[in-house]
């Protein structure tokens, strides 16, 4: 069973996210290029690498602005936009610290 997606607003954008896992920690993954967390769970290899990584920690896993289930605005975001995305969503789940991963 897929983790519920949720959606938290950045500015005009909604960023979609997932959270799995409930470890004394949170992790943010930062996606690379493109992500899809949906579909993330259809790839055998990369739904145990999930599943794996959520029983150590609180997993939060987001689509970047314009790629996967978030909004697709009309522009590249800045780096700072993409900050702001990850914030709001740290927000949404009311987590003030948390370990970044990221990966490209």
């Amino acid at each position: 069973m897929l983790p519920r997606t949720k959606y938290a607003r950045s500015d005009d954008v909604r960023i979609a996210y997932q959270v799995t896992g409930d470890g004394p920690f949170d992790v943010v993954w930062a996606p690379g290029t493109m992500s899809h967390l949906d579909l993330d769970w259809e790839i055998p290899q990369r739904a145990l690498f999930f599943e794996r990584f959520s029983k150590f920690c609180r997993l939060i896993r987001f689509d970047k602005r314009g790629t996967g289930l978030s909004d697709r605005p009309l522009k590249m975001a800045t780096l700072e936009e993409r900050i702001d995305d990850i914030r709001a969503v740290m927000d949404d789940i009311g987590v003030e610290r948390a370990n970044i991963f990221g990966g490209s």
